[in-house]
């Protein structure tokens, strides 16, 4: 398992990780005024990490809009 740099979006820090063959990532709040993030931590996984970090951000845009 491989972990590398973290990325910043929305108050959230999105840490991708290697994992066997495919990227997932955690996503983590960084301040206690943003909604928890609906899925488990490692729950994005794709073949690029490019592509895992895409995908989270795209969650963390779904929470926020359906946040009240």
């Amino acid at each position: 398992m491989t972990t590398t740099e973290t990325c910043h979006y929305r108050g959230y820090e999105i840490v991708p990780t290697h994992l066997w063959s495919s990227w997932c990532v955690g996503i983590y709040r960084t301040r206690a005024d943003l909604p928890l993030m609906a899925q488990p931590t490692l729950s994005t996984w794709a073949r690029l990490m490019d592509e895992a970090v895409d995908e989270a951000k795209q969650s963390i845009d779904r929470t926020l809009s359906s946040a009240p």
